[in-house]
């Protein structure tokens, strides 16, 4: 059996933790959308809920031809909420999308590109100003929107950072996002990847109750090395 890896992991661990990942789930394919209006509305819908409910308030914008920041922002918000309301918090998603709209038409004169081609720590702060945008959302619209390495951390890479022993001195976003961004290389294709493999590695296998047994990180993860062994685990690369 390997030793876990270091409670403060290196770069090869980090690297090493992608390829695994990788071998056992490959390509991923994200962002499952059709382009930066689609990623951008479907990265501030997705928050608290899953992506089932996140297509079914999409189809419901697609059916109701507001498809555009140009229609979201001459949209009642009311009207708004109705439409997004399998995605849970409905009005405060509305407020969100009416908010980014405002932007883009106002501020913009309706030119999204205007504000994707800024450059990364720009685009970052001003998304982050935008009312109810977070650092998740905003890293979201910056990677697969924008196109530009910023990492993104969600509940998933938390639980597994946790799991792994990795877990940062410090709790906050840029803690986590550090493991990544300080051992990786600024690169938007390895970042949307590895973003994407963590999400179905946490969906699938590191869930709330975890399947250690069929785990390919099983025998590198303070957690998985304690857990009781079974036959039928996964193998990894």
């Amino acid at each position: 059996m390997r030793p876990p890896f270091p409670t403060t992991p290196t770069h090869s661990c980090v690297r090493s933790l992608y390829d695994r990942l990788y071998a056992t789930y490959g390509p991923q394919h994200w962002w499952p959308g059709d382009g930066p209006f689609d990623v951008i509305v479907g990265a501030i819908l997705t928050q608290n809920t899953n992506w089932r409910n996140v297509e079914k308030a999409l189809d419901a914008l697609r059916n109701a031809d507001i498809w555009s920041f140009k229609a979201i922002h001459g949209t009642e918000r009311d009207d708004l909420a109705d439409l997004i309301r399998p995605s849970g918090y409905f009005n405060q998603k509305a407020r969100k999308l009416h908010e980014f709209a405002a932007l883009v038409e106002n501020d913009l004169n309706g030119n999204l590109d205007q504000l994707l081609d800024l450059p990364m720590d720009d685009l970052r702060t001003i998304l982050l100003g935008i009312w109810g945008v977070g650092e998740e959302t905003a890293d979201d619209i910056v990677l697969y929107a924008a196109d530009k390495p910023s990492f993104v951390i969600d509940t998933y890479t938390r639980r597994i950072v946790d799991r792994l022993g990795w877990r940062p001195q410090g709790v906050r976003y840029r803690d986590y996002q550090s493991l990544f961004t300080e051992r990786l290389p600024s690169d938007a294709t390895l970042f949307n990847e590895y973003h994407a493999l963590l999400d179905e590695h946490a969906s699938t296998v590191c869930r709330p109750t975890p399947r250690c047994n069929q785990c390919c990180l099983q025998d590198i993860c303070a957690t998985g090395t304690n857990a009781p062994s079974q036959s039928g685990r996964a193998q990894c690369a």
